[in-house]
């Protein structure tokens, strides 16, 4: 017994902990996860144009720091029976943009339901990692058309019993490209393009923050609507106003007439109002009525039985300059839908490509960075204090630099005179001087001879006199150390009147190399 008590206290103290721990994890985990490029306080212009059978607008809207304003709009009207013509949006379009001064805003295109194909599909659950790729492969099958001649996108709506529970809106690229064609003509480019039922959604879930209704559109000859839950458009409907054949006159005026449109809508979205009260859902119906009939609202709200708000008197929450009965609403959904962080619009742009986006871990990388940047000024800190005492030095340098110029000017004057010794050095060394060869031949020659001229080449001496015997001149210059190869340069002769022979003798200075083609220069005499 007092162990089941005890396991008892331990299961109820770890359910509590849990459930206090979460509370604090979850607003803590949501400030570390905050990134500064969030849709949340980014700044982001959009100009939605919305497009309908006998109409088409555009709505001009900002948001900053989460706040969605509705600075402008237009709209123009047309035939009911046709849609706009591209040229004609396109045109429209840059002359509104320049005076909404827009020139920067993103641009989305909201295309009527009559051009889309709207339905629900079941997967099986093992395809959640690959839905796109299955989507594109099964598009043919869940709609009439192909991936290559469609611009198409998807929502995961439900995952329970093995399987995945799609939404696909899908619409002929035919259709759409010619309005996104002309538009880039205009310098206009459109970033996205969506379904005007998934912008009245959005437009409703931004009025009531997360409601579950029953849409319809209620116009002349007919009407339009979807079932908007758990924030996307669960499945649509459409349909016509059949006129009575007896003239309302006789069926009691125009009473027959509202009460015929009166029995079609409610057989059109009773079933639906069913399935919300089955889900545990309120039933409600939000009503857009373009129809001008004065009791029609009244004639609905007693038949449904169901809170029935109107949308254009309702509330917006968001300022929107102009009267209800003016406002596009389909292209202020739009504006929302691309602004809106909690907005889960289509994209046919995107083609079922959805990028997986993770959470963002701006601000603790930020206090990361912090760490990283004290541990890096605790590392250079030594660094710096070395920086400035290198600065000291300098500074030291730049007041003794004239001194410094002084000195450097000394050592290149010392250096200049040092290669002049050593240039004189190796050539005194390279071969004798001349002082030192007329020396020698004043040792060598005896003194019966003399000479009368003596001429000194960078290799050889040449010399000319009288001697009282020329043959015994040769082997005393040969034994000199400074000559070699003596020899007469020209024939002797004896000189009767100076009794003595007339020599011209050359030989080659020792430890020289004689350079061809190198005539007598330096000659000394």
């Amino acid at each position: 017994m007092n162990g089941t008590v005890v396991v008892k206290k331990l299961s109820d103290f770890a359910s509590t902990s849990s459930a206090f721990l979460k509370k604090i994890w979850n607003p803590l985990s949501d400030v570390l996860t905050f990134s500064p490029a969030d849709d949340i306080i980014y700044p982001a212009k959009n100009v939605s144009v919305s497009i309908d059978k006998g109409s088409f607008a555009f709505v001009y809207g900002s948001s900053f720091l989460s706040r969605i304003r509705i600075k402008k709009f237009k709209a123009y009207s047309l035939e009911e029976s046709v849609y706009p013509q591209p040229e004609v949006v396109a045109s429209s379009l840059a002359l509104a943009m320049h005076d909404f001064e827009a020139s920067r805003a993103e641009v989305s295109l909201s295309i009527p339901k009559a051009w889309a194909i709207i339905r629900t599909a079941e997967l099986p659950l093992t395809v959640k990692e690959n839905l796109s790729s299955v989507v594109s492969y099964e598009l043919d099958r869940i709609t009439p058309f192909s991936p290559e001649n469609a611009f198409y996108d998807y929502r995961v709506l439900d995952e329970s019993s093995g399987k995945i529970t799609i939404l696909v809106a899908a619409a002929k690229a035919d259709l759409i490209r010619p309005y996104i064609e002309s538009l880039r003509e205009n310098g206009i480019n459109v970033n996205k393009v969506t379904v005007n039922l998934s912008c009245i959604e959005t437009l409703c879930r931004y009025i009531d923050r997360g409601s579950n209704s029953v849409f319809i559109e209620i116009k002349t000859d007919g009407y339009e609507g979807a079932l908007f839950l758990k924030g996307s458009v669960v499945e649509t409907f459409t349909g016509s106003f059949i006129t009575p054949p007896i003239p309302p006159l006789v069926r009691g005026g125009e009473g027959g007439v509202e009460q015929s449109k009166i029995d079609s809508i409610t057989k059109e979205i009773k079933p639906l109002l069913d399935r919300l009260q089955g889900s545990g859902k309120q039933a409600e119906v939000m009503m857009f009525l373009r129809d001008k009939s004065p009791s029609l609202e009244d004639m609905l709200k007693q038949h449904l039985n169901v809170p029935v708000r109107v949308l254009n008197k309702t509330d917006m929450k968001v300022k929107i300059p102009g009267r209800y009965e003016e406002i596009p609403y389909a292209a202020v959904g739009g504006v929302l839908e691309s602004l809106w962080p909690k907005a889960n619009g289509l994209d046919l742009l995107k083609k079922g490509q959805h990028e997986k986006s993770g959470s963002p871990k701006t601000l603790t990388l930020l206090l990361i960075v912090a760490i990283l940047a004290l541990w890096v000024v605790y590392s250079v800190a030594p660094l710096r204090t070395e920086e400035k005492r290198l600065k000291e030095i300098e500074n030291q340098i730049i007041l003794r630099k004239d001194e410094v110029k002084r000195v450097e000017t000394i050592k290149q004057e010392i250096d200049s005179l040092q290669n002049e010794i050593s240039t004189i050095n190796s050539f005194k060394e390279s071969r004798p001087m001349s002082l030192d060869i007329l020396k020698e031949l004043t040792t060598v020659l005896p003194n019966s001879a003399w000479l009368s001229r003596v001429r000194i080449t960078d290799n050889n001496v040449f010399i000319e006199g009288y001697a009282s015997s020329a043959t015994g001149l040769l082997p005393r210059l040969e034994a000199s150390a400074y000559f070699k190869k003596a020899e007469f340069a020209s024939p002797t002769f004896r000189d009767k009147r100076m009794n003595a022979d007339r020599f011209n003798i050359k030989m080659e200075i020792e430890g020289t190399k004689k350079n061809e083609g190198e005539g007598m220069k330096d000659e000394k005499e």
